[in-house]
């Protein structure tokens, strides 16, 4: 589905996702902590969502150039090797949703849930409404990658300590710079913009998966408005990204209003007319079980 060797509103839009993060750097201290936190959150998370184009073969044909354009822990928490490799394991659409199985999966199986405590198995259930995806979502997801990234090379597997060291230094360069030139101390950083960046993104995967028999029935269509479009860059058509993951990000939304019926019956009618809807019906409600009710 690759329309060029080079796609130039990629490369626009690395510039502009960039710059933005650069003029929320500096607009920090003028707009005050939590307006300018804010405003640099949004651009941390516009950019985990340019990292997604990238390991999806954009903008070049050549994995290694998209590569070093992602490296920047902008977001901090993941390395982009780490990302790119889970990511693209997620995207066996036959497996999607398995627990242990697919690595972006959000349920858990019926004999794990058995053998969660009370708090764990409320944490489980609070991460099915928004406002816990949100708020607690990022918490469950870093403390685990973080404590298997120190695990690993205790149990002699040394298969994911270069991507972390390539990580770890590029990001410790970044907070000092960010100190020194922006007087951004780094758990400011971290916990007051890249946390929130994370809940962000995680408000889009919230529900953007379902347990169905039929693997295409799994995959939403959110129609969102125009900002979550621009921050999510479209992905909230969720059954066009994974039935044509090659496809660039400014081509999914005409590619879905060209062909929006055929796309609905493909995914069993799985609709969402927008994260609004969402926030209001399961803010505090969780949207379904935590356990995954269609395990082979």
């Amino acid at each position: 589905m690759r329309s060029a060797a080079i796609e130039w509103p990629t490369w626009a839009l690395i510039v502009v996702v960039h710059a933005a993060w650069l003029a929320a750097v500096v607009a920090l201290p003028v707009l005050g902590p939590l307006a300018g936190s804010g405003l640099l959150a949004l651009a941390c998370c516009w950019h985990m969502s340019l990292q997604h184009e990238l390991l999806h073969g954009h903008p070049t044909r050549s994995e290694r150039i998209n590569r070093w354009l992602g490296l920047l822990p902008l977001a901090a928490w993941y390395p982009y090797d780490l990302y790119r490799d889970t990511h693209l394991a997620h995207h066996r659409d036959e497996l999607l949703t398995q627990p242990g199985i697919d690595p972006e999966s959000n349920y858990v199986s019926a004999d794990h849930y058995a053998r969660l405590g009370r708090a764990g198995r409320w944490l489980r259930h609070a991460q099915r409404t928004v406002l816990g995806r949100v708020l607690l979502g990022p918490a469950m997801v870093i403390l685990p990658t973080w404590a298997d990234m120190l695990r690993r090379p205790l149990r002699g597997d040394f298969s994911q300590l270069g991507c972390w060291l390539q990580h770890l230094a590029l990001l410790a360069g970044l907070l000092w710079l960010l100190q020194q030139q922006a007087g951004i101390h780094p758990l400011h950083y971290l916990l007051g913009v890249c946390y929130p960046a994370l809940g962000l993104a995680m408000l889009r995967s919230f529900y953007e998966h379902r347990p169905a028999e039929q693997a295409a029935h799994r995959v939403v269509v959110n129609e969102a408005g125009w900002f979550w479009r621009w921050l999510f860059l479209n992905n909230n058509y969720h059954a066009v990204h994974h039935a044509q993951p090659g496809l660039p990000w400014w081509r999914i939304r005409r590619e879905y209003l060209a062909r929006r019926a055929e796309v609905l019956v493909r995914n069993g009618g799985f609709l969402v007319p927008g994260y609004g809807s969402l926030l209001r019906r399961h803010a505090l409600r969780p949207i379904d079980s935590p356990v995954h009710r269609h395990q082979p």
